[in-house]
């Protein structure tokens, strides 16, 4: 099996179990790098596939919370290089498959001639790219095909049909489909007329649907159940690691 399918397989079989897959987002080497691969592991157990963010100091689409994690795990020296070692030489594999949520500028510091044969074998099947557009993305797909990683392709509410139509045919992995323009980590209901775009959007998709930002409760997990496949869980799961919590628990939780 290719790795890319491994993440689309992953969600159904969440979905063949009765509820929606959970992605839960962790910033890579947050809260601590030396116990952040015991973390992963952890969460990796109760999730259905985990996005490890790479620290990046301009996250144009993360909110507050996320760029404070971000800033933390820089300052003690996390970066993507540092991602893929750990992950390579982590004598424990996490049970779900791994994506990586990087901004473009440190995936081309680091070599698309390299990226993806040292992705793959870090155990990573695919990539979010959040400030990438697709018509210039050809140089990664390209380089993520040859070694059967996925390139996630994001769309919003505002996405014209003819191309939420192109995005989702050329999706991999799954659909990461956001349910308000701006940015992660609003503490705001999610819009209930956000539902029929949803279901636009799994109409078009060849590739599960997951639905991200903003999702925080069992609440609203239950309001998108029947109209995506999975959703994303970001800001919420990083505020739990803020306060010290018990991340499994918090998962577990939005389980329905």
């Amino acid at each position: 099996m290719l790795p890319r399918e491994h993440i689309a397989q992953s969600i159904r079989q969440a979905q063949s179990a009765g509820r929606p897959a959970i992605v839960a987002f962790l910033t890579g080497g947050f809260p601590e790098p030396t116990r952040f691969h015991e973390l992963l592991c952890q969460v990796a157990a109760v999730a259905d596939v985990v996005e490890i963010g790479v620290p990046f100091t301009d996250p144009m689409a993360d909110g507050l919370t996320i760029q404070r994690s971000s800033r933390v795990a820089l300052d003690k020296g996390v970066s993507l290089q540092w991602i893929l070692s750990s992950l390579k030489n982590a004598p424990q594999k996490p049970t779900a498959p791994i994506l990586l949520m990087s901004y473009l500028n440190p995936l081309l510091a680091y070599g698309f001639d390299r990226l993806p044969q040292a992705a793959k074998e870090a155990g990573v099947s695919g990539f979010i790219v959040p400030d990438l557009p697709y018509e210039e993305s050809a140089d990664i797909r390209v380089a993520l095909g040859a070694h059967g990683l996925a390139l996630v392709q994001m769309v919003t509410p505002v996405t014209p049909d003819d191309r939420l139509e192109m995005l989702c045919k050329q999706a991999e992995g799954f659909v990461y489909a956001v349910t308000m323009t701006g940015t992660t980590g609003k503490n705001v209901a999610v819009p209930v007329d956000v539902l029929a775009y949803m279901d636009r959007v799994r109409s078009m998709a060849s590739v599960p649907v997951c639905a991200g930002f903003g999702i925080r409760s069992a609440e609203q997990v239950k309001l998108m159940t029947g109209h995506v496949d999975g959703v994303v869980v970001g800001s919420a799961l990083v505020e739990v690691l803020e306060r010290g919590d018990d991340p499994v628990v918090f998962l577990q939780g939005l389980r329905i």
